[in-house]
């Protein structure tokens, strides 16, 4: 039987073409000492490099 890996699914979302996005780290705290530059990127989640994501998606059977 498969079965979704919670700590993965917890941390990626599958768009609507099969790509998987993730957050920017370091958007939690110490805001303060960083760039105004820095934090609006981290605002936006990410997609994940494809030799990553097809581990990644292994994870994911159900998605």
């Amino acid at each position: 039987m498969q079965k979704t890996k919670k700590s993965i699914a917890k941390r990626f979302k599958i768009t609507g073409t099969g790509k998987l996005m993730r957050r920017t780290p370091g958007h939690r705290h110490l805001l303060r000492n960083k760039s105004v530059k820095q934090r609006r990127r981290a605002g936006n989640d990410k997609l994940v490099t494809p030799g990553r994501a097809a581990d990644l998606k292994r994870g994911l059977p159900f998605a």
